[in-house]
C-alpha cells in the first residue's frame, strides 16, 4: 500500500487507491492486511473510486496504544476526508461490525454494505464469543501469538483436526506476524451482538451473507444458519436495510459475484 493517511491521534494509515468514479472505502476483517480486498477492488475499479486500506497495527498502518474502537472509527474518518467527504463503505466479517460503527458514529456515507459480518445470535455462539474475548486479550498481551491464533480459530469454527492442519501448512507463519491485532479486532466486535445503536444509522443498508456456516471448510463448529442470523438481526435493526444471500460462496466473497452487487447498491 503506497498511499497514506494521518489520523487524529497522529497514526499513519495505508492504503491503496485505483479507479475513478464514485468514492468506495473497503474494510477488512480479521486477520487481514488489505490483501482479502485487492480482487474486490480490482473489479470495482472500473466504476468507482475505491480506498482499500490496512486497518490500524497491520501492514504499513501503524498504531498507537491503548487501543480503542473510537481510534478505528477516525481511521475512517480520515479516509472520508481524503475521498472528498463522503463514500461509499463496504466490511467483510469482523470489518462489517466496523463499518457499521462507524455509521453509527456518523462518519458520511452514503450507503453500507456488510458482508459475513460475525455477530452471534444463539446462546451457544455467544458464550462462545465471550469466552474468546476474554482469553485472547491475555494471550496477545503475553505475545502468545499462536494460542491466541488458535482461539481466533476455535471461535470461527474450526474443528481441532482443521486447526492442527492450519498448524502445519505453510500459511501459518503469515497468520500468526498479524495475530497482534486479533484483541482489538474483538474489541471492535464489542460483545458480538448487534449494539443498540445501529438503529440510529440514516444511510441505506445492504446485509449480506453467504451461507457459509456448518459444513463449511475451517467453520464446521458454527450454527447453520450463523451468518443469515447476523444479517437477519442487522436487516431488523437498522432503518433502511436491503438483505441478500449469495448461495455458494465463502466467508470471502468471489469478486464477480459481490461485485456486481455492489455496484448496484453503490448505484442505484
Amino acid at each position: 500500500m503506497t498511499n497514506y493517511v494521518t489520523s487524529n491521534d497522529g497514526t499513519s494509515i495505508s492504503y491503496d487507491r485505483s479507479g475513478e468514479g464514485p468514492q468506495v472505502i473497503l474494510v477488512g476483517g480479521a486477520l487481514d492486511e488489505g490483501a482479502e480486498n485487492e480482487p474486490l477492488a480490482a473489479w470495482l475499479a472500473d466504476s468507482f473510486t475505491v480506498y482499500n486500506y490496512a486497518r490500524r497495527g497491520r501492514g504499513k498502518s501503524g498504531t498507537t496504544p491503548p487501543y480503542a474502537v473510537e481510534r478505528e472509527i477516525e481511521d475512517l474518518e480520515a479516509l472520508f476526508a481524503e475521498a472528498g467527504g463522503r463514500a461509499h463503505l463496504f466490511g467483510a466479517s469482523s470489518g462489517g461490525g466496523l463499518a457499521l460503527r462507524a455509521a453509527a458514529a456518523g462518519l458520511p456515507v452514503d450507503r453500507l454494505a456488510v458482508y459475513d459480518v460475525p455477530f452471534c445470535m444463539d446462546d451457544a455462539s455467544h458464550e462462545r464469543a465471550r469466552v474468546y474475548a476474554a482469553k485472547v486479550g491475555p494471550a496477545v498481551a503475553e505475545g502468545r501469538l499462536d494460542d491466541a491464533l488458535e482461539l481466533f480459530l476455535w471461535f470461527a469454527g474450526s474443528a481441532p483436526e482443521e486447526i492442527a492442519g492450519m498448524k502445519a501448512s505453510p500459511y501459518w507463519p503469515s497468520m500468526t506476524a498479524v495475530a497482534h491485532t486479533l484483541a482489538s479486532d474483538a474489541a471492535c466486535m464489542g460483545d458480538h451482538r448487534p449494539p443498540a445503536e445501529l438503529a440510529k444509522i440514516t444511510c441505506p443498508v445492504l446485509a449480506v451473507d453467504s451461507g457459509a456456516s456448518a459444513g463449511s471448510e475451517g467453520m464446521s463448529g458454527l450454527p447453520k444458519d450463523f451468518f443469515a442470523s447476523a444479517a437477519n438481526a442487522i436487516a431488523a435493526l437498522v432503518p433502511h436495510a436491503e438483505r441478500q444471500t449469495f448461495a455458494d460462496q465463502g466467508h470471502v466473497g468471489a469478486p464477480d459475484v459481490l461485485g456486481p452487487a455492489l455496484k448496484k447498491f453503490f448505484q442505484p
